[in-house]
């Protein structure tokens, strides 16, 4: 069998919540991102742009791994100086650091943070 055509790009993640609302208003007030779906109250999605995020509440008797499986995820800023932007901004928002802003080998930027969930979250500068 020959190969399909080739994939367009990894745009979508879902991720269950606990702390459902804290976590809406994370990704929607202080990311910026947009409601694009609220088909009910258990379920959001949300996109930037060329992305989709969906949050699904957790059910009341989901117990989370000892370690999440999902290492992290990105969200890619257009200049390099908005990572220091973001970290001071959420800094303000009482958001947990988990790794400060740093310049990497590749002449990309970033830094880590946490959602209310304890989902790590990387903004990062990637020069194209």
């Amino acid at each position: 069998m020959q190969k399909p055509n080739p994939m367009r790009g990894l745009r979508h993640v879902a991720l269950y919540v606990k702390k459902f609302t804290e976590c809406e208003y994370f990704y929607t007030h202080l990311l910026g991102m947009k409601i694009v779906w609220k088909p009910d109250a258990d379920n959001l999605y949300l996109s930037s742009g060329d992305d989709n995020l969906a949050l699904h509440r957790a059910p009341h008797d989901f117990i989370p791994a000892k370690h999440q499986h999902l290492d992290h995820i990105g969200f890619f800023l257009s200049k390099r100086d908005d990572i220091d932007a973001w970290h001071q901004f959420l800094l303000e928002h009482g958001v947990e650091i988990k790794a400060s802003p740093k310049d990497h080998r590749d002449n990309t930027r970033s830094f880590y943070c946490a959602d209310p969930d304890g989902n790590t979250v990387q903004m990062i500068f990637y020069p194209t």
